[in-house]
Formats: structure tokens, sequence, C-alpha cells
């Protein structure tokens, strides 16, 4: 099955896809945009993100690039991901992913963990 493709302007993206986007282009933008023809057979450029979900081919030109990554505080004069905002990115995506797991009830006095015995089995 392949995934979608959808064109979307940077704007309109959601927080946390931004944020995954910024750590898979920690340098900028401009250098990893794409040309393509889009629907209306007009010639556009896009930069392309690839999630588990879709595809996002995010409509920008290289100027548009350039201005975004000066306009964000979270990268330097040389457009670089500042390295305190790359790991706040991580962690805050780590804890997302947390979020999805499912609480279980089970009760640790039922549990034995094989990994924290060597190997005694009259403990």
């Amino acid at each position: 099955m392949t995934k979608p493709r959808v064109v979307k302007s940077y704007e309109k993206l959601e927080e946390g896809t931004l944020l995954q986007i910024k750590l898979r282009y920690p340098e900028g933008f401009a250098d990893s945009l794409i040309r393509f023809n889009d629907v209306g057979g007009k010639m556009t450029s896009a930069l392309p993100f690839e999630p588990e979900e879709k595809v996002y081919l995010i409509r920008m030109t290289e100027q548009e690039a350039l201005l975004i990554i000066d306009d964000d505080d979270d990268y330097d004069d040389d457009g670089n991901l500042l390295d305190e905002a790359r790991e706040a990115y991580r962690d805050r995506l780590d804890e997302d992913e947390d979020d999805d797991i499912e609480a279980a009830d089970i009760d640790p006095s039922e549990l034995f963990d094989e990994d924290s015995c060597d190997g005694d089995e009259d403990e």
C-alpha cells in the first residue's frame, strides 16, 4: 500500500509535524527542495517529508525556505538548528510517543522479572 501524498503549506502544518521536520532538516530547508508539477500542471517547489502515515510535499520557494529559517529563533545565524532546540524537540516527541501507550492494570506482586535473576530458581 502506498502512502497518500499531501501538498501542504508550511504554515498549515501541525506543531508535532513541524518539530519532526526541524529534526529531519537541522541545517535548513533550501538545499532539500524538489520541483514537481502540481495538480494544475504548474511547476512548483516543495520540501519532501515522509513520516509513517503519509508523504508531505511542503510547498515553499527557496526564498521562503530561507526566510522561514531566518525568522525561526530555534536556528542560529548560519541556519543550523540550535542544540537546545534539538534536545527539547526530541524529548517532546518521545513524550508524545509515550502518551500513545495504554496503561495496563497489572498487580506488581504477580510479576517475576527473569532478567533480574542470575539463573537461581531457588530465590
